[in-house]
């Protein structure tokens, strides 16, 4: 439910974030540019990296070492798993902790033309640590009881009917 969620919520952030570029492009075009839309569009557009982070974790998109992985079965490829979500659980934490740090120290200094302070987007630093930690944790509980390996379903082959070229030339 909270991936489907933050995938809805990426899906406003990216529209946002087009939206705000077309009405920047399209208002300093005619003259009259609304200051406020870059301060929009980035904040779309960062969120929405960060919140997708997260999302991707989930859905075990994002980039890792997959190559070494996927080549091992058993034993092996239960540590070198463990391992690897380590790696990303550690940098979840610290995308937390040190964001967190980041986001207070955000509200001495100010956007401009709006005097927001900046921690506004800073916090979804910390917000992505905690999902993609909250992520990594699910990852490791369900991998250590089910195992990672899980392959992929063969795709089953497309079936296309023949075209009866005789039948189409009767039709002409």
């Amino acid at each position: 439910m909270l991936e489907l969620v933050l995938m809805m919520l990426c899906g406003v952030l990216l529209f946002g974030f087009s939206t705000t570029v077309t009405f920047d492009i399209v208002t300093r075009s005619i003259g009259h540019p609304w200051l406020w839309l870059q301060e929009a569009t980035s904040t779309f557009f960062i969120y929405a990296i960060f919140i997708g982070a997260a999302v991707a974790t989930r859905r075990n998109d994002h980039l890792y070492l997959t190559a070494l992985s996927e080549a091992m079965h058993g034993a092996p490829r239960l540590v070198i798993e463990i391992v690897i979500r380590c790696v990303v659980l550690g940098v979840a934490i610290c995308l937390a902790y040190f964001g967190y740090i980041n986001f207070l120290r955000g509200f001495g200094s100010f956007r401009m033309p709006s005097m927001t302070p900046i921690a506004s987007l800073y916090a979804a630093i910390p917000i992505s640590g905690a999902l993609i930690a909250l992520f990594t944790i699910e990852q490791l509980v369900n991998g250590i009881r089910n195992g990672f390996d899980h392959p992929e379903p063969p795709e089953e082959p497309e079936h296309i009917t023949p075209i009866d070229l005789l039948a189409k030339r009767e039709l002409l």
